[in-house]
């Protein structure tokens, strides 16, 4: 309990931030909206006797009453719907920015590859403004039904002490079971997480426009529509044992209020039969009985939704306390300009305790000015290399330097600004052509000349130019409806040149790491593009990873990975002339070219 009190705090503290004027607005229209279902009870019964006394006098103040009571039952809803809007809009866009920015705060990516993390933050996403408001907009209106309570509880009372206080009684089951049931959806919402992940998965697969092409050409459709329907039918097996639950447990309280008002009517006409009563009292107990069961209602609906959105909050609130990723360095040290080179010293890796290890002792430097090139199979290693030298992870045992500072002492966004990267599994934004370039470096997006000579370096400069805005074209059709056709769709080629003029956007970087960055193109792009990569790194610090051996042969320095161990490393003369692994696989590749007589 203590824990709730703090998440509802924390909550009321944030919906007054994010609207001071609003909180008070609301707390006025909140006690106006409290007294009137009382004020209605009693003017009844004051109209009801004075009619029934024939002293029509003592109606038209009762009457006057009415009509301002009638007049802010209707005005009231309306004025506090608003406010609750406003309220729920602008708590959305704080809870959104808080998420979203603590989720930024995660340098590294182990968290992103946790299921278990991304159940929680799915589930912390839907703590929006709206569904917090049973907890914030909820308070005012509990507070309006308590205030509505207290008053028709004394009207109660003031006719019968017993039958206030059996009212109250019978109230109490229906908030334990409330309380039970929302606690019994809240639990099941969140094992359903990953069915739901799952069936988005399968759903989008059958949507996608990158998908459609193996969906049909495998006859996929059925496979994965029989998925989605699996997921779903689990999911809905769930909420209907749930909602079975709830109806018989609702209905059965629903016959005891019942009951409890028949027991006050028959009193309360017996009493007015033996002039215990008058007319006007039997009106009052009447509606004081129904006001109270619907404000209790009211009241215990109030209590079960906040706690549900309780719920929902301490996953955001989880996501909130959660520390990065990455050992924050103790002592912060500043990165120097790149002068001697970057060091790997004794470095191991794995994913996870009780996984293979990929990187097996690694002893590798990369000298300031030199271009190294790091090739071998698949798995050996390289891509998990880069990762680590971005500090996207910090290896499980030995160190990176970079001119001798550990790069766990440099913080993570000061060691990757002074990076220009392409990754094998690069991005493809749904921006313009511009756009897409620009992201590399945003500093740069609105400086169009350096976007275009990084496009041209990279030879997408044409490309680009040939589309039908240029690089204002929107490089995506999910914007656009059917009459609009403005939007491109470029090929796996043309994307990888747009992909590498992002990496090449930042040009006055340290180091310069390239993934893969020709295995999409044709042989005549591809020999370009590496010509024109040569001459840009020529004197530059850069690391090549490549499967073609042709594209690395003028590096400086050639590494190869074999099960997470440099195998070997020289240059390209040297290494055809030991005759080993890589002369095997440079003549395996080169035999492919030849023609035999």
């Amino acid at each position: 309990m203590p824990d709730r009190l703090r998440r509802a705090a924390t909550l009321g503290s944030l919906c007054w931030r994010a609207g001071p004027v609003l909180a008070v607005s609301q707390l006025v229209v909140t006690v106006v909206a409290g007294l009137v279902p009382t004020g209605a009870v009693w003017a009844t019964k004051l109209l009801i006797d004075g009619l029934a006394t024939g002293l029509t006098e003592r109606a038209l103040g009762p009457v006057a009453g009415l009509v301002a009571l009638g007049l802010a039952s209707g005005v009231l809803p309306h004025v506090t719907g608003y406010l609750r809007g406003e309220s729920d809009r602008r708590l959305d866009l704080m809870l959104q920015d808080r998420l979203y920015t603590r989720v930024n705060g995660f340098q590294g990516l182990s968290r992103f590859e946790d299921p278990a993390f991304l159940d929680e933050l799915r589930m912390a996403t839907q703590a929006t403004g709206g569904a917090m408001g049973p907890i914030t907009s909820g308070l005012f209106d509990l507070c309006r039904n308590v205030i509505a309570l207290a008053g028709l509880l004394g009207a109660l009372a003031v006719l019968s002490p017993l039958m206030a206080g059996l009212v109250a009684v019978a109230a109490l089951p229906t908030l334990a079971a409330r309380m039970s049931l929302e606690k019994r959806r809240t639990r099941m919402l969140a094992g359903q997480s990953a069915a739901a992940r799952r069936q988005i998965f399968y759903a989008s697969l059958l949507t996608d426009v990158e998908a459609a092409k193996e969906v049909r050409l495998f006859g996929l459709g059925d496979f994965l529509r029989r998925r989605v329907i699996g997921e779903l039918t689990t999911m809905q097996t769930a909420e209907r044992r749930l909602d079975r639950r709830e109806a018989l447990t609702q209905s059965s309280l629903a016959a005891l209020s019942a009951l409890v008002s028949g027991i006050g009517l028959i009193w309360a006409v017996y009493s007015a039969l033996a002039g215990r009563l008058t007319l006007g009292d039997v009106t009052a107990f009447a509606g004081a009985v129904a006001g109270t069961q619907a404000a209790l209602i009211a009241t215990v609906e109030n209590a079960a939704n906040a706690g549900h959105s309780l719920l929902l909050f301490d996953h955001h609130e989880r996501v909130m306390s959660l520390s990065d990723d990455l050992s924050p360095p103790h002592r912060p040290a500043a990165l120097p300009a790149l002068r001697r080179g970057i060091e790997l010293r004794d470095v191991w890796f794995r994913y996870a305790e009780g996984h293979p290890w990929v990187l097996r002792g690694v002893d590798l430097t990369i000298p300031h000015g030199a271009s190294v090139a790091l090739i071998g199979l698949n798995g050996a290693g390289k891509s998990t290399l880069i990762k680590l030298l971005c500090r996207f992870y910090d290896p499980s045992r030995g160190a990176i330097f970079w001119d001798g500072v550990d790069i766990r002492d440099v913080p993570p966004a000061d060691l990757r600004a002074r990076m220009g990267v392409l990754f094998q599994d690069y991005m493809s934004y749904d921006l313009t052509a511009a756009e897409n370039i620009g992201v590399g470096e945003i500093e740069a997006m609105s400086d169009r000349s350096r976007i275009q000579s990084a496009a041209e370096m990279s030879g997408a400069d044409q490309t680009v130019r040939a589309l039908p805005h240029g690089y204002d074209t929107m490089l995506s059709r999910i914007f656009f409806g059917p009459e609009d056709d403005t939007g491109v769709v470029l090929s796996g080629g043309q994307w990888q040149r747009l992909a590498l003029a992002r990496a090449l956007v930042r040009d006055q970087r340290d180091l310069l790491i390239l993934d893969e960055p020709s295995s999409g193109l044709d042989a005549e792009a591809e020999y370009e593009v590496h010509r024109r990569l040569r001459e840009h790194r020529a004197g530059r610090t850069s690391l090549l990873v490549s499967h073609r051996l042709g594209a690395v042969r003028d590096a400086d320095l050639i590494v190869v990975l074999g099960d997470g161990r440099i195998a070997e490393q020289g240059t390209h003369d040297d290494l055809i002339a030991a005759g080993s692994g890589y002369a095997r696989l440079f003549e395996t590749q080169a035999s492919g070219y030849r023609v035999e007589a």
